[in-house]
């Protein structure tokens, strides 16, 4: 699966108890449509993500950033302790590219080597 989105915070590395580091950050795509009224109605989704593959993208997942991610979508759900039920989306990334503003738009990626398309700059991880 495919999704396009604007990071909403910077992202962050956490070591895990068997020293592996994953990197987590959020995603926050927008869709728009119109009803049967013929109203536009938008609709924003969050993912909350995590990639395992090298903590060095950590410094390109900025706050506000423009990124397209490759992965697999899951479905969270709890209960909080107030009793109030709770749902979530979960993206586990295997493929990054980071869109560049300006009026060239320019594609850097970080990818597991799976993808055999050639990106425009190689990053170096």
């Amino acid at each position: 699966m495919n999704i396009i989105g604007r990071v909403t915070k910077d992202a962050e590395v956490r070591t895990l108890s068997n020293s592996k580091q994953v990197v987590n950050f959020s995603v926050a795509t927008n869709d728009s449509y119109r009803n049967k009224a013929g109203e536009r109605i938008e609709q924003t989704t969050y993912f909350d993500c995590a990639y395992w593959i090298s903590p060095k993208v950590v410094d390109i997942l900025t706050k506000g950033s423009l990124v397209e991610l490759t992965g697999r979508v899951s479905a969270r759900a709890w209960t909080g302790n107030n009793g109030e039920t709770h749902a979530g989306l979960n993206f586990n990334t295997s493929n990054i590219k980071l869109h560049l503003g300006g009026k060239k738009s320019e594609t850097v990626q970080a990818t597991t080597g799976t993808n055999n398309s050639k990106p425009k700059e190689d990053l170096p991880f």
